[in-house]
């Protein structure tokens, strides 16, 4: 016992309870300090820092670019953020299409919201949406919704690499023609994607342009197989709200 918590209990000894009322206040700060060990008092009130998340990499992954559209791939980051018991947002996919419901193109950085976004981890993604479409890809950042990196070119990254993610997207996150799937909904080996590198990196590592783009690095192999040229069909998922 520290000499404080001795002064305390001599105040508060029941002797002198005559000067109880002047001397023994209910602080709940120290009865917090007193109670634990000299580790800081932690907020309980929320489940812990995946409370804040409103990003991830899907975990799971497509074998072609048939996700059913915006409202699949939509309703695909809504399953996954309730699986892993993620905070109750508008979800949305990262993706862009030549055609949306009123027939015109459709932008990926506008159906995100207007951020801070953070991973499951408690880490900023980005502040707003020029910060995030100025930044690079980080396998440390651009994490799933477990938290789990996603297999790239980055060091003892496990094999095979599967950091080319779909977005159909230019850099500057507007919708790139003829390079989205056909707006999600193709199997077929002639149409492609646009995918970026969740780590930000190439082959042997290089961070360089268009390699360390997180969302506009290359066009996949084919609609009908996103593995080729290092995918999975993996999508990036934001709170919109």
């Amino acid at each position: 016992m520290t000499y404080s918590k001795m002064n305390k209990a001599a105040r508060c000894a029941p002797w002198l309870v005559g000067f109880a009322l002047l001397g023994c206040s209910d602080d709940s700060k120290e009865s917090q300090a007193d109670a634990g060990t000299d580790e800081p008092v932690v907020d309980s009130g929320g489940k812990g820092i995946e409370m804040s998340s409103s990003f991830f990499v899907s975990s799971d992954t497509s074998m072609t670019g048939n996700l059913g559209g915006l409202s699949g791939a939509d309703a695909r980051c809504d399953r996954l953020a309730k699986a892993a018991d993620l905070p109750k947002h508008a979800w949305k996919a990262y993706l862009s299409v030549e055609k949306g419901d009123d027939g015109a193109p459709v932008n990926a950085r506008d159906r995100i919201g207007s951020g801070p976004w953070f991973n499951v981890k408690g880490v900023e993604v980005a502040s707003d949406l020029d910060a995030l479409h100025a930044r690079s890809g980080d396998a440390e950042v651009f994490v799933d919704e477990h938290g789990e990196k996603i297999p790239g070119q980055w060091a003892g990254s496990p094999m095979p690499v599967a950091h080319d993610i779909l977005t159909g997207s230019a850099a500057d996150g507007s919708v790139m023609a003829g390079k989205t799937c056909a707006d999600w909904t193709s199997d077929v080996m002639t149409d492609v994607a646009l995918v970026g590198h969740s780590d930000g990196l190439g082959p042997n590592m290089n961070a360089n342009p268009p390699f360390n783009s997180w969302n506009s690095s290359h066009e996949n192999g084919g609609c009908n197989d996103t593995a080729p040229r290092g995918g999975a069909g993996r999508i990036y998922c934001f709170a919109a709200d």
